[in-house]
């Protein structure tokens, strides 16, 4: 593996260490926004400590890039969650939305460490419907807030998931088309193994009864 390869392997370790399921995907511990300020960093805080939210949007940016995809595919994703969330605040969701996101994190992975390699109409539509799975997680941190706190947050995760995903994706194009798809299949393998964590975990708090 290149220097190169290796820096980005270690800033993609870096990136998901930065998460933590002590927060409850909620950088104010589950209490509700009331300022602009607390929106803002709560929704720019929500993409990154919730692991498999982050997972995904890393996911995003490797398939952009070892498909050669246009930079508005990793927007697709973004603008679902931004629908996602809204439908959820309108009050209409999905059932079972918590292993709809895990199956995505999974599939997405399993995918890129396969050495799937195409970005067509699709996969940008599952982009977009993906998005609305994890948009409508990110509205459960935002609910009874007020106009100002919510258009913060809804402006902080959208920002924070575009640069991550763009940022990604430009990294990966940087190496060059020769080392590009080694390089994402071994960062999708940790994709995957994050998903299978988190359906590992799901799966367990529904067989086992939980421990009083």
């Amino acid at each position: 593996m290149t220097k190169a390869a290796s820096r980005l392997a270690l800033a993609a370790i870096g990136i998901f260490a930065l998460s933590s399921p002590s927060f409850a995907h909620h950088a104010m511990g589950g209490d509700t926004p009331t300022s602009l300020i607390e929106g803002l960093v709560t929704g720019m805080a929500h993409p990154v400590i919730g692991l498999d939210h982050l997972a995904f949007v890393v996911a995003v940016g490797l398939l952009a890039a070892v498909a050669g995809a246009p930079l508005f595919a990793p927007l697709l994703f973004v603008g679902g969650t931004l629908l996602g969330c809204a439908a959820f605040l309108s009050g209409i969701s999905f059932a079972f939305t918590e292993w709809l996101i895990v199956l995505s994190v999974l599939a997405l992975g399993l995918a890129i460490a396969a050495g799937h390699t195409k970005v067509r109409p699709v996969e940008l539509g599952l982009f977009a419907l993906a998005g609305l799975f994890h948009g409508m997680a990110y509205a459960e941190g935002i609910i009874g807030a007020e106009a100002t706190p919510l258009a913060a947050y809804l402006f902080g995760f959208a920002i924070v998931q575009a640069a991550i995903a763009i940022g990604i994706m430009l990294a990966f194009k940087a190496l060059g088309t020769a080392r590009t798809p080694l390089t994402a299949r071994l960062a999708g393998a940790m994709v995957a193994g994050i998903g299978f964590t988190f359906a590992f975990e799901a799966v367990e708090s529904l067989l086992l009864p939980a421990i009083a």
